[in-house]
């Protein structure tokens, strides 16, 4: 076992036998000092020596939580967003009332697809300066736009399940016949295609927790190292997912993923909620007039 990564008590049948849950590693992401009155921060620093080693350690953990991404498939940071803020994302959310077909509400679940044209005033409250300052670690060499944003909520006690599976479809503007890309399906008017591999390698997705999240309340489970296989067949998931971990992310954490990575979720078993906003970034431009359907850029 690697040095940060440790098993809970957890265990969960897999094929009559019973598999211990290993955790994913956590990076833990500086936080902003607050430096005395007198123009000194602790332990004899200058404040403006102990801005300056802040931010190298702050870059220092986002060019690690890169690196693991690549790696792994996955990576978490937390501390992204403080509890006021998370609160007030929460508070805009739930204050929202709609008939529209991008708001899903049961008993089980709450959805909203198209997040931010459902909601347009969340685009502040999300693009914050440490959000900014993760993207432009992940992509340091061109701007990434905004491809989809989803806000999920797992109620308490929530019985359903997602199975393995890996995001290959994007949502897209209309339906063309461009090489490379399909199938294709229509639901409601959201039209989504199975594109190139150079496209979902290209996608990052960011699941902002608004709530804390281990196994109990349907925290991913993900295949570390499975997105390098490209578009893995589904009677073939069973050879990946012995080696899966457990995506542990606190209230105001990110989970990064890419797209091809193999991932699941467990029903919940716990009194807790569990609320994440989705959001997919990319730097990919579509061909031949093809546009991503929800796409936002990012000044």
């Amino acid at each position: 076992m690697r040095k940060n990564e440790q098993f809970t008590g957890n265990a969960e049948p897999q094929n009559g036998h019973v598999e211990l849950v290993e955790t994913s590693r956590v990076l833990t992401l500086p936080q902003h000092p607050l430096p005395h009155s007198s123009g000194r921060s602790g332990w004899g620093v200058k404040s403006n020596e102990a801005v300056e080693m802040l931010r190298q350690a702050q870059h220092d953990v986002l060019v690690h939580a890169a690196q693991q991404l690549a790696e792994l498939g996955h990576a978490t940071l937390p501390d992204v967003f403080s509890p006021e803020e998370v609160s007030s994302l929460l508070q805009t959310i739930e204050t929202v009332e709609s008939n529209s077909a991008n708001f899903r509400r049961s008993q089980d679940v709450f959805a909203i697809r198209n997040l931010l044209r459902e909601i347009p005033q969340l685009r502040e409250q999300l693009l914050t300066p440490k959000l900014r300052t993760v993207l432009a670690a992940l992509f340091p060499e061109v701007r990434p736009h905004l491809t989809k944003a989803i806000y999920f909520d797992k109620p308490a006690g929530s019985n359903w399940l997602v199975a393995w599976h890996q995001d290959v479809m994007i949502s897209v503007d209309r339906r063309m016949e461009i090489p490379g890309y399909g199938p294709w399906t229509s639901k409601g008017g959201d039209v989504t295609v199975l594109p190139p591999r150079e496209v979902l390698e290209s996608i990052v997705t960011l699941r902002l927790h608004l709530d804390d999240c281990d196994a109990t309340n349907g925290a991913l489970r993900v295949v570390p190292n499975s997105h390098r296989h490209g578009v893995i067949p589904n009677d073939q998931h069973p050879a990946y997912t012995p080696a899966a971990v457990t995506c542990e992310v606190p209230a105001g954490g990110l989970m990064l993923m890419q797209p091809l990575t193999l991932h699941a979720s467990n029903r919940s078993t716990s009194a807790r909620p569990r609320r994440v906003i989705h959001l997919e970034f990319s730097t990919a431009e579509l061909p031949g007039g093809l546009a991503w359907r929800e796409r936002q850029e990012i000044e």
